[in-house]
């Protein structure tokens, strides 16, 4: 009798087996590096405040900083102090400056208000240090988690060929893989090929905490990329294309994350999988992705 394969649904009942948990690092622990490499960045604050006669100065004078990481830490520190409302992709963009003071501006903090408050608070700012820290390693899970993945792919998908970024580095964009794709800047973490045919692709992620409507957004997310890769796969005739979804962490045994993602594979029997890295070896084989 042949044995029925195990779905993402049937690793419920004992899911805290099949994740991985990264390693953290301890609060107060971090205090002294966190001190170490963020006094700089307040001094360096301090000093432009201390200069500036508005806040829109003052977040003009920031984005003239010609180290990028150091601006990067500066446009963080501004965000806390002047500007909460404004994201910090948008604050790093030295280009979007004038259009960032045209539109924020008006509900910056005064200039006066800042300076005061900025100098009620010791330097180095141990409290604001450690929210910086938090900063130091966002995404590192992510990209760690990738380049176990790839060791795991090309350690026993022998034969086959697994493209992508291993750590830090742009996404497969879907115009790379197929010319003609309907959005061409649909960004994919990795391509499975046999040769020039391509066989599967790919996201990954690793979700340390996540509910409520980041949950939502990413499954919804997930069920919008499979219909769109297999409809495209559908109307070119190639039928062996899979997607696999890579998702590891605690964050997968919160609110309904676990059955959300196995409704999407349930969506496309044998052409979605979602795989946590324990599940990888069993689950995305040669034979079936050739199937």
């Amino acid at each position: 009798m042949i044995q029925k394969e195990r779905s993402f649904r049937d690793y419920r009942a004992d899911a805290e087996a099949w994740i991985t948990l990264a390693t953290g690092e301890y609060y107060p622990d971090i205090l002294p590096d966190a001190r170490r490499l963020y006094e700089p960045v307040l001094v360096e604050f301090g000093r432009l405040l201390k200069a500036s006669h508005s806040s829109k100065f003052f977040f003009m004078s920031i984005t003239e900083t010609r180290n990028p990481w150091m601006r990067t830490q500066l446009c963080r520190v501004f965000k806390k102090y002047v500007s909460p409302q404004t994201p910090v992709e948008m604050l790093k963009r030295k280009t979007d400056a004038e259009k960032i003071c045209a539109q924020f501006g008006d509900a910056f903090r005064r200039i006066v208000k800042v300076q005061q408050k900025f100098d009620s608070r010791p330097i180095p700012d141990e409290a604001l240090c450690a929210v910086l820290w938090e900063y130091k390693d966002r995404g590192k899970k992510g990209y760690d988690l990738t380049e176990l993945l790839f060791d795991i792919l090309r350690g026993q998908l022998v034969g086959l060929v697994v493209t992508g970024p291993e750590r830090a580095g742009k996404d497969v964009l879907m115009r790379t893989v197929f010319k003609d794709y309907p959005k061409p800047d649909r960004p994919v973490d990795f391509v499975i090929s046999d040769g020039k045919k391509v066989l599967a692709i790919g996201l990954a992620r690793y979700d340390s905490d996540r509910g409520g409507a980041q949950e939502d957004d990413r499954t919804g997310q997930y069920r919008e990329v499979a219909q769109e890769i297999l409809g495209y796969a559908d109307s070119h005739r190639m039928p062996r294309i899979k997607v696999i979804y890579v998702n590891d962490g605690p964050g997968l045994l919160l609110g309904s994350m676990w059955n959300d993602y196995a409704y999407i594979e349930d969506q496309w029997p044998g052409r979605v999988k979602v795989v946590t890295l324990r599940m990888v070896p069993d689950r995305i084989t040669a034979k079936w992705l050739r199937a």
